[in-house]
């Protein structure tokens, strides 16, 4: 769903804290406006003249968006910021680059969990 300029807010205040989800703007060559986005609801975004005005707008289109879910008693996603992560999760690779990691880690006197943890924070 895509919202120019001029959306219509809501006076109800949702349940879930609309502001607690992740936004972004950025730049559109092709409409040669900026574009309001927000993770949590990847169908959704803004168009508005400044980065102001498209963050505002899609934060005020995600607050709409989630008083109407929550009427209608639709699942709605939780933000990304309030959700707990493990600091685990699995990944597949081929085994020629877990060898290879493995000898890189050993090289580097640190385990091949922390080898990892620092190539993917760099």
């Amino acid at each position: 769903m895509v919202s120019n300029k001029n959306t219509n807010q809501s006076e109800i205040n949702p349940k879930t804290n609309y502001l607690h989800y992740t936004y972004k703007v950025v730049w559109s060559v092709e409409d040669r406006e900026f574009v309001g986005l927000c993770a949590e609801f990847p169908s959704l975004s803004h168009l508005d003249e400044t980065h102001i005005a498209a963050l505002s707008g899609i934060s005020n289109l995600v607050k709409d968006i989630v008083i109407d879910m929550e009427a209608n008693g639709e699942f709605i996603p939780e933000p990304l910021s309030e959700k707990e992560y493990s600091g685990k999760f699995q990944v597949r690779i081929p085994p020629e680059l877990h060898r290879k990691l493995a000898i890189e880690a050993a090289e580097a006197k640190v385990s091949l969990n922390r080898y990892v943890s620092n190539k993917l924070a760099s």
